[in-house]
């Protein structure tokens, strides 16, 4: 292994990568010592008035804020970081050498993807399967802290699709007692109504994961013949569950583990209660968004290897503008997917493919 990074690692790439990763987390962990700072400052009203002991702080609310936010940041800090100390290198004369030499621009940027490899790699893993964990604590204690607000967890006027024959809908949910109000089922075979069930009153046994409806009115209908049974109580399986009639925000979904994400997409494929694709995006996301690493750093190399005057100020400024604008693009795709404009692995991609296709254009123009 020594040999091998000998042979392929030398002196100039040790001294680059040690400058990216040593400037990318130096960055990172500033950035993140000010995001906590001021989050503490907005919210220690709350940790008092809520009566939160230190260790809930620290090892539930910060240790999933800390992750959530060195994830979401690393590639930005890693394209400041890259324009920060190459614009400082090429300042310093550093650069000139390296390409008069017989080094080709590609292999100058050797270095800098094997560094943002190493990137990659812990933002890859971070988030398909450290960030929903750390997510989930943090969103507990948010929830049991009351940092939501008063707000009705649960959702009113619910149309749900159990199979492919199978229609629900309740008017209302009650959490505290786990009891609907106003319960309709229907089963339809094609076109033609089956079975329509009616309930004023459904309960959720824990214990069983059952359901027992109260005083039903049962009608069967077998073409003009109808059928019709009143004051039923039943005791039975439905494939729904309590949390089904929790009102779920974007951020809930980034709390999902792989797993259970997929098991709630493949539910809500045959449900469809209009929330498929936010579903989706945030599972592409979760893969795709780490490769924003690549094309950021790309940029980032292209625009502050050349010496300009006014030192590192000119390309510093740049990156933060394109920063901004990386994030804006995103938000763009999210809305795009969300309001179905756009396919949710599409506008995961977006953002990645047009700034790629801006890297490639300043590669072409990157002193050569």
């Amino acid at each position: 292994m020594k040999e091998f990074i000998d042979r392929y690692i030398k002196v100039i790439d040790r001294y680059i990568i040690g400058k990216y990763l040593g400037t990318f987390v130096f960055t990172l962990m500033i950035f993140i010592v000010i995001s906590v700072v001021f989050d503490i400052s907005e919210h220690l009203d709350n940790f008092l008035s809520k009566h939160a002991t230190l260790y809930q702080i620290a090892f539930q609310y910060y240790a999933g804020f800390i992750p959530f936010y060195m994830n979401m940041l690393s590639p930005l800090i890693n394209f400041l970081a890259v324009i920060f100390f190459t614009a400082k290198m090429a300042n310093q004369t550093e650069i000139v050498p390296i390409l008069s030499g017989k080094a080709s621009f590609n292999r100058f940027l050797r270095p800098y993807f094997i560094a943002s490899s190493l990137v990659f790699v812990f933002s890859f893993f971070a988030n398909v399967y450290l960030i929903p964990y750390t997510n989930r604590l943090k969103n507990d204690f948010e929830n049991s802290h009351g940092f939501n607000g008063d707000q009705d967890p649960t959702k009113s006027e619910v149309h749900l699709k159990l199979d492919a024959h199978t229609y629900v809908y309740l008017q209302s949910y009650d959490q505290t007692a786990n009891s609907g109000y106003t319960f309709i089922m229907e089963k339809f075979n094609g076109d033609e109504l089956k079975e329509k069930l009616y309930a004023p009153t459904i309960n959720y046994d824990s214990v069983k994961n059952k359901w027992k409806l109260n005083n039903c009115t049962v009608r069967y209908v077998n073409g003009l013949r109808e059928k019709q049974l009143n004051n039923v109580q039943l005791d039975t399986a439905l494939d729904m569950r309590p949390f089904d009639f929790d009102v779920l925000h974007d951020d809930s979904y980034d709390a999902m583990s792989l797993s259970i994400l997929n098991g709630a997409i493949a539910k809500e494929r045959i449900r469809g209660s209009g929330v498929l694709d936010n579903m989706l995006y945030e599972k592409y996301n979760r893969f795709i968004y780490p490769l924003s690493t690549f094309v950021l750093t790309l940029i980032g190399v292209s625009i502050s290897s050349r010496r300009v005057r006014g030192g590192i100020g000119l390309p510093l400024g740049i990156g933060i503008f394109l920063c901004f604008s990386y994030i804006v693009l995103v938000k763009f795709a999210f809305v795009f997917a969300e309001k179905g404009t756009m396919t949710p692995m599409l506008a995961a991609f977006f953002p990645n493919f047009v700034f790629g296709a801006l890297g490639y254009y300043l590669l072409y123009k990157a002193p050569k």
